[in-house]
């Protein structure tokens, strides 16, 4: 993928900080991190989530361009949403993965978080494509130029309701988001998932793929070095799911993939709240908060394409965002009803206050 960005001009300005490990065994914390808790630009007292901090952070504050993020589940349309940044989470295989760190073979993915859809759609045209160096990429052909926006009445779009328990400024901005979307001529129908327990599946799976990418430093005690001090308390639970327990797992990721592939031959792009809430304290434990996630779990288990996009501000003035996912392999439906949405609102043109 550096590669690939370097021969389409791209100019590496740095490194970033992430999460320590992806977040991979579990964090609690912010400060989860060799560098400490990143410090999101809308307000430094704030988190910028993670695992990719160091991304979001980089490019609310117009430090970059943009920046690379990865996701397992939700690393990039959390820091992107927290941060009020758009960003893309590709199509399983859609992105070579080789040279980056493992986490969970059959989960992670890599991609692109700038200002805007538009942006985020060039960045993929220069990083995507088969990589015989990744045995799981995909020489799934991506639609040339950059989609444009999305024509409404071609696209069928859903949308589920926002969680109980989500931030009345969130959901707000959510349902004006849909409001906006419909104002532009799209056609939105409130959707319910199919009743499947996602966010279980996708635990036991990338808790245990994470500690078979992690073994060897939690067989030697190096896990017990890491800023989370509950790291290796987590390595410790994580070593109890059973290899019955995976097969089960991964038995009804089966069965989800095909019930979404369903649902997706239904519907074009389904609408999400990016998250339940705004940015967390930066130096405060987030480990009593009630964070429920099933369409990230369900997006992340199928391998679908998905785009948080800002969409208002929610308590404290902090970002809001709205995600949008589609069938695997088809961002161009992704981008293209976010770019719609870029073109009837300015919240992608906003920017952290100067201090």
């Amino acid at each position: 993928m550096i590669l690939k960005l370097r021969e389409a001009g791209a100019i590496l300005l740095g490194k970033l900080a992430m999460i320590e490990l992806a977040g991979g065994l579990g964090y609690t914390i912010p400060a989860a991190s060799l560098t400490g808790a990143a410090r999101n630009p809308w307000d430094t007292t704030r988190w910028t989530c993670g695992s990719s901090s160091g991304s979001g952070a980089a490019v609310a504050a117009g430090l970059v361009g943009f920046a690379i993020g990865s996701e397992t589940w939700g690393s990039i349309i959390c820091p992107s949403t927290f941060c009020g940044v758009s960003g893309l989470r590709p199509t399983f295989g859609r992105v070579s993965r080789h040279g980056a760190m493992a986490l969970s073979w059959t989960l992670d993915k890599l991609g692109p978080m700038a200002r805007s859809a538009d942006d985020c759609g060039l960045v993929l045209q220069a990083i995507a494509g088969r990589d015989p160096k990744d045995e799981w990429s995909a020489d799934e052909p991506l639609p040339r130029p950059v989609p444009s926006p999305a024509e409404p009445g071609r696209l069928r779009v859903g949308f589920v309701r926002a969680e109980a328990g989500t931030e009345p400024g969130v959901q707000r901005a959510y349902e004006q988001a849909i409001a906006d979307l419909r104002a532009a001529g799209f056609t939105a129908r409130e959707v319910t998932l199919p009743d499947l327990p996602y966010e279980a599946v996708a635990a036991v799976i990338v808790t245990s793929e994470a500690v078979a990418a992690f073994d060897e430093l939690i067989r030697d005690g190096r896990v017990r070095r890491l800023a989370d001090p509950d790291a290796a308390i987590a390595a410790v639970q994580a070593r109890a799911i059973t290899a019955a327990d995976l097969v089960k797992a991964m038995r009804i990721r089966t069965v989800i993939q095909k019930a979404m592939a369903d649902f997706f031959s239904q519907w074009d792009v389904l609408l999400a709240p990016g998250e339940m809430m705004t940015a967390f304290p930066a130096d405060k434990s987030f480990a009593g908060v009630q964070w429920s996630d099933p369409v990230g779990a369900m997006g992340n288990l199928c391998g679908l394409p998905a785009i948080a996009v800002p969409c208002g501000f929610g308590r404290d003035g902090l970002p809001a965002g709205l995600s949008i996912i589609g069938g695997a392999f088809d961002e161009a439906s992704v981008l293209g009803v976010a770019r719609a949405y870029q073109q009837v609102t300015d919240w992608h043109r906003r920017r952290p206050p100067l201090t």
